[in-house]
């Protein structure tokens, strides 16, 4: 059964000196309060810095030619040399856990108005991709649709256009689907509005300020031929794209005569490492602001239980009458731990949830200010972490009773009952 009178003797122990009391309950809601205010920060930090990134796949790399640095099979170095669209079917039959793949090509003309529609004209950057480069660069459809196989197949003269060229050669709301825009002096049919996820991350280019056109369509208008001097690809989670980069380098080297420790004929870059130290860096945010929260709780259970050892020794007479009647150590050590879980529990409590409430009000305040380049949104603590934090303070409302406890079991009934 509850025992209703056990928690009001509690309750009445507690409140004797109410000013006491919640000066020893403010280090706990203080600790708990930081707890949950430094990490609904860092995961609101968090979370704006990887909607920087959003729509780049993270196990992602980027490969592109350069001069052969040492001489092989007769060829001198200093070679300027190509890949082609047959290195990148190689590629995927040797290494199955490669998931997309795409070649892209830019080409820039010497006219300063390179796009023109109706009366409107403007100098945008063209790029020739296959239909997988929405898998590793991922774009919102605004309008229309991507690029897709039977594009490439027939070399078909259709364009994708980046937002800020829609919004720069189109009237505002106007329909631009399955109109011909000049591009470079070639017309192609729109058949789609494309946007980035963030402006802060462009690759050989930002797909706002582009046209867009299939590879093979590409190839075809401008006479680039079968030549490929820059592919981008994604790899499945389960294997990094450290792990095969090599490999990969070594496949093309030898499809091309080039020396295998050559270093400079074809470098690459990947984004798994940067995504990496994202999360190395915000593990150890999430670390320090653990052990300061934890540190500041620490200090208020010290003062818990520095209070609960006052009030031991002003209870001496009562626990002494106490253990002359009968009572056991148990019913004694049941008392202290359960006034001292009590009072750290409500503490810890109040602050827990006065924390969450707090960020749950700045996130509706951030939230009413939407940006793609906010470095801070929607700060919020996971609710993992908060049973976390609710199970750090009653085991913490336990140790803070425990010397205060072992220390009540110490007073001897008789020399209790003397002292005045």
């Amino acid at each position: 059964m509850f025992d209703f009178d056990g928690i009001h003797e509690i309750w009445q122990t507690i409140t004797r000196n109410k000013t006491r009391s919640l000066l020893t309950a403010f280090g706990v809601f203080w600790g708990i309060f930081l707890l949950v205010v430094l990490s609904s920060t860092g995961n609101g930090f968090e979370k704006g810095l990887m909607m920087q990134v959003e729509g780049v796949t993270p196990n992602t790399a980027f490969f592109f030619t350069g001069e052969t640095s040492e001489p092989y099979k007769g060829y001198q170095k200093g070679r300027s040399w190509s890949m082609q669209l047959a290195d990148l079917e190689a590629i995927k039959e040797t290494f199955p856990c490669v998931k997309a793949i795409s070649p892209e090509a830019s080409v820039w003309s010497s006219e300063d108005k390179n796009v023109i529609y109706g009366s409107r004209s403007a100098s945008f950057s063209v790029k020739g991709v296959m239909p997988e480069y929405n898998e590793i660069e991922k774009s919102k459809i605004i309008r229309g649709r991507f690029i897709n196989d039977t594009d490439i197949s027939a070399n078909r003269k259709v364009c994708l256009l980046g937002k800020k060229v829609y919004e720069t050669m189109f009237e505002r709301g106007e329909d631009p689907l399955s109109k011909m825009v000049k591009v470079n002096g070639i017309y192609f049919q729109v058949v789609g509005v494309i946007r980035s996820y963030t402006e802060n991350v462009n690759i050989n280019g930002s797909i706002d300020e582009s046209v867009i056109l299939p590879y093979t369509t590409m190839q075809q208008v401008y006479a680039l031929g079968d030549k490929i001097r820059f592919f981008a690809m994604a790899a499945d989670d389960d294997t990094p794209i450290p792990d095969i980069e090599e490999d990969i380098k070594q496949l093309i080297k030898q499809r091309h005569d080039i020396a295998p420790t050559d270093n400079e004929a074809i470098e690459a870059f990947n984004l798994t490492e940067m995504f990496k130290a994202f999360k190395g860096l915000f593990f150890g945010i999430h670390v320090l602001i653990w052990i300061v929260g934890l540190g500041t709780l620490m200090s208020g259970i010290i003062g818990v239980s520095n209070i609960m050892l006052v009030t031991v020794k002003e209870r001496t007479r009562e626990i002494g009458v106490r253990r002359a009647i009968g009572a056991k150590p148990k019913d004694i050590i049941g008392q202290v731990l359960s006034e001292s879980l009590l009072l750290t529990t409500l503490a810890g409590l109040v602050g827990l949830c006065i924390g969450v409430g707090i960020m749950a009000i700045v996130g509706m305040i951030t939230s009413n200010m939407p940006s793609d380049n906010m470095m801070f949104q929607d700060p919020y603590m996971s609710f993992k972490a908060a049973v976390w934090a609710t199970i750090i303070v009653i085991f913490s409302g336990l140790l803070a009773g425990v010397l205060p406890a072992w220390r009540a079991i110490q007073i001897k009934a008789i020399d209790a009952i003397r002292e005045e």
